[in-house]
């Protein structure tokens, strides 16, 4: 019998506003299951109605088809002092595939003030192959000549090509900030939000897995257009998307070189807990004291000898598998990274908590800061998504519609074909295309 997926949404938002999780536990498919528990979902539940108060209004449903017979269905819910959406995947029995707690969609995104969206075009791809093919977007300056091309990479989790977070998309910021200025962008939506069912059929899927492939394929896909310098084609990576980079790159020796964006070099699992840790001060409360003593026991598990691709991903920190922390435990991002024989761009929020100047950044300072061809730098105001900003930095100001630090968009541009060069560049590399 086939059920409604708003009618099912509805329901498990109005199931955990009164704190029935385990009857919301009872609607989840046994892979849904395997990640994600009552339990869990109470203290994330709860961890977001204290930042966003009690609630006041439940929004009506959305709901769009993903893979293999799915439906994503987004519930709008508002609560005295924010907002957030409560984003399900659902079967036509009704069961849950796939249940997380995004930030709140917003207004319509506008431009940043430095998009000049007159001076290059767009068109939609296909990278990859098969049945787990993503789509993406690719931005060409205007004009004659070729140009120099990079590949973006988001941070962790089912993010769309843009980065989508709320009303914001700081990938898209980026993409248009650097099309405007001469350098050709490719982006892509990951294969977590394309193909949620397939991967969730795939044990043994990794870290590698889900950024290396579509990458790659990015990667070639820009080098074939004739209005790309294929030897000019760079990465760049945000957050999860910067820590992939170097592997990237190691997957393909043709990439001219990395730029990367709040790059996590910190065991994940260990940042599970600083960051747990800091959240919980800001909210002090027994709630925030057992979600922190909950992620420090699964983190434990992480770096536990007897970790193996067996090990039930609920039990692990994000509902991530065995096979996944095994691949991140198992990779040094700054050694793979000084392996590679080529220039880097790496930047970094001075307020930014997620991944932080102390923990990761030095790292990445102590490995390559030493090569003249690795360019450190680091912006004092800006946080996790390089929104500029003061005082402490807190999850609540990612919600307002703002962009990525201008600074920021002229800094990689001004790297990736310095300014001044570019029309020179252009002209010699149009005689002979490399």
């Amino acid at each position: 019998m086939n059920v409604e997926p708003n009618t099912i949404a509805a329901a498990v938002v109005d199931m955990a506003g009164q704190g029935r999780f385990a009857e919301v536990e009872k609607l989840f498919a046994p892979k849904l299951r395997a990640v994600v528990s009552a339990a869990s979902l109470r203290v994330a539940w709860v961890t977001e109605v204290e930042r966003i108060g009690s609630i006041s209004a439940v929004g009506e449903p959305s709901s769009e088809p993903i893979d293999a017979g799915l439906v994503r269905v987004s519930v709008p819910v508002t609560g005295e002092r924010g907002r957030l959406t409560v984003v399900m995947s659902v079967d036509e029995a009704g069961s849950l595939h796939g249940l997380r707690l995004a930030p709140p969609v917003g207004p319509a995104w506008e431009p940043p003030s430095y998009a000049a969206r007159k001076r290059f075009t767009e068109f939609e791809v296909t990278v990859g192959e098969g049945s787990l093919a993503v789509s993406g977007t690719v931005s060409i300056p205007r004009g004659h000549g070729v140009h120099p091309g990079v590949v973006l990479l988001s941070g962790g989790g089912p993010f769309d090509r843009d980065e989508t977070s709320g009303q914001n998309k700081p990938l898209k910021d980026i993409a248009w900030g650097l099309a405007g200025r001469g350098i050709a962008v490719a982006r892509f939506d990951l294969v977590t939000r394309t193909h949620p069912g397939l991967v969730a059929d795939m044990p043994e899927f990794t870290m590698t897995d889900e950024y290396v492939p579509h990458a790659v394929a990015a990667i070639q896909l820009l080098q074939q257009h004739p209005g790309v310098a294929a030897a000019r084609v760079f990465v760049l990576g945000h957050s999860m998307g910067g820590k992939v980079a170097p592997r990237v790159a190691a997957a393909e020796p043709s990439v001219a070189g990395l730029v990367l964006l709040a790059a996590d070099a910190s065991p994940m699992q260990r940042s599970a807990i600083r960051v747990a840790r800091y959240l919980a001060a800001l909210n002090p409360g027994a709630t925030n004291e057992s979600a922190v003593a909950m992620i420090i026991e699964q983190a434990q598990r992480v770096d536990s000898p007897g970790l193996s691709a067996s090990t039930p991903a609920a039990e692990l920190p994000f509902g991530l598998p065995g096979a996944y922390w095994l691949d991140l435990r198992g990779y040094d991002p700054v050694a793979t990274a000084a392996a590679l024989d080529k220039p880097m761009l790496i930047l970094q929020g001075g307020r930014d908590y997620q991944v932080t100047v102390e923990d990761d950044l030095a790292l990445w300072q102590a490995g390559l800061g030493e090569r003249p061809d690795v360019t450190i730098r680091v912006y004092d105001a800006d946080n996790h998504l390089f929104f500029p900003g003061t005082g402490p930095s807190n999850p609540a100001e990612y919600e307002p519609a703002q962009h990525i630090d201008p600074a920021v968009i002229a800094d990689i541009a001004d790297w990736l074909a310095p300014a001044p060069a570019r029309g020179r560049i252009a002209r010699l590399l149009g005689l002979s295309r490399s």
